[in-house]
């Protein structure tokens, strides 16, 4: 009887801290979400580290090193995007990481309304720090034949009125630079949640 209730009492424990290293490793595997803090008010981002592991991590090595603290929104374009990382108020350039693989063809995540997409040339693989977030369901960024596409990594879970307020600011020519804020959008931080 002794080793009988042993033997249930080691099963029990087994099953309980089984539940409890599942529950654990569940939790572990959710995606990270980041907060975008502007001069405008709070984005929160999930980024699809399960999806687009790539983009992701890039986008979170910036955001560890405080890349994104101090730049703008330097680009937007009502009804389509509003794009940022890259520049700071002067619309000087910062020094950014190696280029990454472009993920856009292999992750199956649409650039849809609210997603946050890597910023490229026509090179595909030419991504670093600059992003965008889709204002509308726009297919054509999507890869397709003879398109390579840009790779979406992440989504708004909060604050899709503050991207659609920025969406409404009024933009003009700066130097070599068109659509650019006439009063900055600042972005003040990027950090995770």
């Amino acid at each position: 009887m002794f080793r009988r209730r042993t033997a249930l009492k080691f099963w029990w424990t087994f099953l309980v801290l089984g539940g409890v290293f599942t529950a654990m490793s569940s939790a572990d595997a959710a995606n990270p979400v980041v907060v975008i803090e502007t001069n405008k008010g709070n984005i929160e981002v999930e980024l699809f580290q399960d999806k687009t592991p790539i983009s992701a991590a890039n986008f979170l090595k910036y955001v560890d090193s405080k890349f994104y603290d101090g730049l703008i929104f330097h680009r937007v374009i009502d009804g389509f995007m509003v794009q940022g990382g890259g520049m700071d108020a002067a619309m000087k350039e910062k020094k950014n990481n190696a280029p990454i693989k472009n993920e856009a063809a292999s992750s199956g995540v649409k650039n849809a309304r609210g997603t946050l997409a890597m910023a490229r040339t026509n090179v595909p693989d030419s991504a670093t720090s600059q992003f965008f977030i889709n204002l509308k369901d726009n297919d054509f960024l999507n890869p397709s034949a003879g398109n390579a596409g840009y790779a979406a990594f992440g989504k708004v879970v909060a604050g899709m009125d503050v991207v659609d307020s920025i969406a409404k600011v009024k933009t003009a020519t700066r130097g070599m630079h068109g659509d650019v804020p006439v009063e900055s959008v600042n972005i003040v931080s990027v950090k995770r949640k």
